[in-house]
């Protein structure tokens, strides 16, 4: 088996099931737990998460959010592009820094969906990643330049969720 950090690959998490962040999470959790340093930009999200309150009992990982809120119902406005591209930039600078083992940027699938950048900027993006750098993108709508790049790609499928019964999202389950 290899050593963990010989090299780097692009894992592509998409998909319309429930799962795509928490697979993140669990492999930051487990890279952590390997003595890794994760760090994990948020897109889009801005919004409080369990998931927020992490570094305090992980030193090793980092969480930022690159959003105000959640506007998928509405039109992105000018600020929610602006504080998606200070997420790539702040991204770039994580990627090249040499200081972290695993990146992970969530929802950037659904960042690029809404228009928020352009996919030749990701892909430009990840050419710059230092070598041994693991990198997690997750979200649906994966653009098929992301798919093809990608190292592992897995896509979750909703087959039954309980949603469709009124479950609203449960503190600890879904944020």
């Amino acid at each position: 088996m290899a050593n963990f950090g010989e090299k780097g690959y692009i894992h592509v998490y998409t998909g319309n099931g429930k799962g795509k962040t928490t697979a993140a999470f669990g492999l930051a959790l487990r890279a952590v737990c390997a003595g890794k340093k994760v760090y994990i930009g948020q897109f889009i999200k801005g919004m409080k998460y369990s998931e927020l309150d992490a570094p305090k009992y992980l030193a090793n990982l980092v969480i930022e959010q690159y959003g105000r809120n959640c506007f998928i119902k509405n039109a992105p406005t000018e600020e929610d592009i602006r504080l998606a591209k200070e997420g790539l930039r702040r991204i770039r600078e994580v990627l090249t820094s040499g200081e972290y083992d695993v990146v992970v940027m969530d929802e950037i699938n659904v960042a690029l969906y809404y228009g928020l950048f352009s996919v030749d900027e990701v892909l430009d993006l990840l050419k710059s990643k230092s070598e041994h750098v693991e990198v997690i993108l997750t979200g649906r709508y994966a653009p098929q330049e992301l798919v093809e790049i990608a190292d592992l790609v897995t896509e979750m499928r909703e087959v039954k969720h309980y949603y469709q019964k009124g479950v609203l999202a449960r503190k600890g389950i879904e944020y």
